[in-house]
């Protein structure tokens, strides 16, 4: 008899730091999370905190230059974790980072809401950095239970619901 473990499941994705690669994370974590069935909400919070995230890394972690971003996506029940990880130039102060409007790029004129925007739009958010070893992002976003077709039924095309024929 085998022990029973408690596994998740997950997906990998390496690629690099170009930015038509954050259009590429998008669709990954997109197809992954579509097996919770979730709103149109749930899945757009989702691939704008990705995006924020991935952008991060390519545009603060490397600054312009090419390097590596790693994506992790992981399920365990209904909660839905996501790690971007980059080997950049890292954060000095990730409190002041995560300030709303606060840039390490001014000059390029970035909105500086990235790090709001992630905490926003999941349930929860953490950054791990250390300059020039790079930054790691850590989400998780806990999806609604659908409700079950037979407990709310679609109206038929006669506005009727449940399959129940008028007498």
């Amino acid at each position: 008899m085998h022990a029973t473990q408690n596994l998740s499941d997950f997906i990998e994705a390496t690629f690099s730091s170009r930015s038509e690669n954050e259009a590429l994370a998008r669709v990954i974590v997109s197809a992954f999370a579509a097996r919770l069935d979730p709103t149109l909400e749930e899945l757009d919070d989702v691939r704008t905190a990705v995006s924020e995230a991935v952008t991060n890394a390519i545009v603060h972690g490397y600054r312009g230059g090419l390097g590596q971003v790693h994506m992790r996506c992981e399920l365990q029940q209904r909660t839905l974790t996501i790690a971007v990880e980059d080997e950049g130039v890292g954060i000095a102060d990730v409190e002041q980072a995560m300030q709303p409007l606060y840039t390490s790029r001014p000059e390029e004129e970035r909105s500086g809401m990235g790090f709001t925007m992630m905490q926003a739009f999941m349930d929860k958010l953490s950054v791990e950095s250390k300059p020039g070893c790079g930054t790691k992002v850590v989400m998780c976003k806990s999806f609604r239970v659908p409700q079950d077709d037979a407990t709310n039924p679609e109206p038929d095309s006669s506005g009727q619901t449940g399959g129940h024929e008028e007498p």
